[in-house]
């Protein structure tokens, strides 16, 4: 079943993306870090440099330093970033998740408008009444470039 668990939990995990998107479309650091477990993963092992960072003070400024390069007009704009939960399964404290993204930014390296599709598998944990993510790993699924 892709969606497995009490409803309240579930909504707060989407919740949860929608604010990790939001941090992504706003740039703002303090908001996206608010996201993650203290002793998280992330990795999108596609894009250099992005390849893991263990434990949130070093997720988050490995973030900071990619929104430096990943954004739109010469990153004075953010990139495009929607996503959305395909599945979500609560145990107790512990959940999984996979979640599509689509992404509209400029290659650091060409310009050129790259749009992406990616899928997110996801470990979170419920800790104080709040649901963290704990590990999300990356992976392409389609890019177009246009320019």
């Amino acid at each position: 079943m892709a969606f497995a668990g009490p409803i309240e939990d579930r909504l707060a995990i989407r919740e949860l993306v929608e604010t990790y998107s939001h941090g992504v479309m706003t740039k703002d650091a303090e908001l996206w870090g608010s996201t993650w477990a203290d002793d998280a993963y992330w990795a999108l092992p596609e894009f250099p440099g992005l390849d893991g960072f263990d434990g949130k003070a070093a997720i988050v400024a490995g973030w900071v330093e990619s929104m430096k390069v990943y954004g739109l007009e010469n990153c004075t704009k953010p990139m495009i970033y929607v996503s959305t939960p395909g599945e979500i399964a609560v145990d107790g404290d512990r959940a999984s998740a996979i979640v599509y993204t689509s992404e509209i930014f400029q290659d650091p390296e060409s310009g050129k408008t790259l749009r992406v599709r990616g899928r997110y598998a996801d470990e979170l944990s419920k800790a104080t009444g709040r649901w963290l993510f704990t590990r999300r790993e990356y992976r392409v699924m389609h890019m177009a470039s246009e320019g």
